[in-house]
């Protein structure tokens, strides 16, 4: 798992949409791959955003690898209706990963399987990999379309030490933050995130 395969992937499938040019919005690590993905092909991307995050490591910021370790260590009995799973995944969640909105984002990943309650995402691939998800790919182009960075008022993931980085890479890239929100803008104030969104690709 790396910002290169899931750009590559990107790469194969807006062509088969018929989507190119367009304009890729991502989140975090959705955000990276989207950065990637304007930095390597330019030409299939008409306008980018990227949502709380930035073109370097997150490391310091990111509790990423302590929610796949509570998920992995998540045990769901077999034969558990999904309803009742979910209760009892957000209870075993719940000493480990405090904030109830993380908590339902982290639950949606629950689904149901040959009647078992498994995670949808691979945690033992992102475990493997977590550094190079924590990382950035170095690069030396630049990506010259529209660029939006939509940060979080209340996140650390987007530092100010990042914007010499941001400005390198993404010369016409504009910061805009939304106020009273975390890490997840899109869920702590939806309205204001599709606004901001909006406001940029008029």
């Amino acid at each position: 798992m790396s910002y290169e395969i899931m750009s590559q992937d990107l790469q194969e499938l807006l062509p088969q949409l018929g989507l190119v040019p367009c304009a890729v919005v991502g989140h975090s690590m959705g955000g990276k791959t989207a950065m990637l993905l304007a930095l390597q092909r330019p030409e299939l991307v008409e306008r980018l955003i990227a949502v709380d995050i930035s073109p370097v490591e997150s490391t310091g910021v990111s509790h990423f690898a302590t929610y796949v370790a509570a998920m992995r260590a998540i045990n769901i009995p077999d034969e558990l209706p999904r309803s009742h799973a979910r209760k009892l995944a957000d209870e075993q969640l719940s000493s480990v990963v405090q904030d109830m909105v993380v908590r339902q984002f982290l639950l949606t990943n629950l689904v149901e399987v040959d009647g078992r309650i498994v995670w949808k995402v691979n945690l033992d691939a992102l475990t493997q990999h977590l550094d190079k998800i924590l990382a950035f790919p170095q690069r030396q182009e630049s990506y010259l379309g529209p660029t939006l960075f939509l940060l979080g008022g209340n996140s650390q993931f987007v530092h100010p030490s990042h914007h010499p980085e941001i400005m390198r890479l993404f010369p016409r890239a504009q910061m805009q933050t939304v106020p009273n929100t975390g890490h997840w803008i899109h869920a702590d104030r939806p309205q204001d995130f599709i606004a901001a969104i909006r406001g940029f690709l008029v």
